[in-house]
């Protein structure tokens, strides 16, 4: 018997739970460290675990054992298949477990389990959507430096390229140039340092830069321009016909949403939810069917 219902939300930086029970009140919420596949199987148990423990506590409730428990996830790291399966074999014993991306429970959550699309970007960049049949989609999400188009990593990485090429006199030292060299390094050996040393994190720091000097340099407004066109191109791919809701979620996203064309704005709706919520519709979805999957 299920007596809990659990979404739990889990990336790099952190974990996030939310526990209700099966009779329909919430119990209470709770955080952890981070639980992202790939910083480790029992890494991500064990930060998951906390959560959900710091969720009962919340609400003055001892921890139940597991298997009274369903628990739906959103994690970073759950499209790659042998991450996944390790994770689902480390159940510790949950009544049912539910192991889906963390950018589908944000789907979920913005839109109240209805049909949608998601656009995230960040310091990457992704789109899903749901459909009305119940079929799902996904878009971009690639990864650094591959793909991620219009995240804030590839903002810091075109940035780059342009501070390099005005160092060696091939482009105007322009404001956003300058940045790059305050921020990385203003000699060759110092920039180049840097960029061997940096990852998505740090590319996607001098995304600022790129707004912070959009009115002073037109290669920062080519660039911005760029990145409306990406994550346009993102929402088409993943809908076509164009005809759900959108919701953008993310700090890139949200502040290039407004520049995106008439026809874009005109389908943007306020996320409803967040990402922890989705989760834990899904579960709340998931043991709805379950007299219906039995028959």
């Amino acid at each position: 018997m299920v007596d809990y219902l659990i979404g739990v939300d889990g990336g790099g930086s952190g974990t996030r739970a939310l526990v209700q029970s099966s009779a329909g009140p919430f119990v209470g919420s709770g955080e952890a460290g981070p639980s992202a596949l790939g910083q480790g199987i029992a890494k991500a148990w064990r930060n998951i675990e906390l959560a959900i423990r710091s969720a009962f506590d919340q609400g003055s409730l001892a921890l139940p054992p597991w298997n009274r428990c369903a628990l739906a996830a959103g994690l970073s790291g759950v499209t790659h298949a042998p991450l996944r399966d390790a994770f689902l074999a480390a159940d510790p014993g949950f009544a049912r477990l539910d192991a889906e991306t963390d950018s589908f429970t944000m789907l979920i959550g913005a839109h109240g389990g209805k049909p949608g699309v998601i656009l995230i970007a960040g310091t990457g960049s992704i789109a899903e959507a749901l459909h009305a049949d119940g079929s799902r989609a996904t878009v971009g999400g690639w990864g650094f430096p591959v793909g991620d188009e219009g995240s804030g990593a590839w903002l810091g990485l075109q940035a780059v390229r342009h501070g390099q090429a005005a160092m060696d006199g091939r482009a105007n030292p322009s404001p956003l140039a300058r940045r790059v060299w305050m921020h990385c390094g203003d000699e060759r050996q110092a920039l180049q340092a840097w960029c061997a040393a940096a990852g998505q994190f740090e590319f996607a720091q001098l995304a600022r830069a790129v707004f912070d000097t959009e009115a002073q340099d037109p290669h920062a407004a080519m660039l911005l321009q760029r990145a409306v066109e990406a994550i346009e191109d993102l929402a088409l791919a993943v809908d076509p016909r164009g005809r759900l809701p959108l919701a953008a979620s993310g700090s890139i996203a949200e502040r290039l949403a407004p520049r995106m064309r008439p026809a874009w704005r005109g389908r943007l709706v306020p996320p409803k939810e967040n990402a922890v919520a989705g989760a834990l519709t899904l579960i709340r979805q998931a043991q709805a069917r379950e007299p219906e999957e039995a028959v």
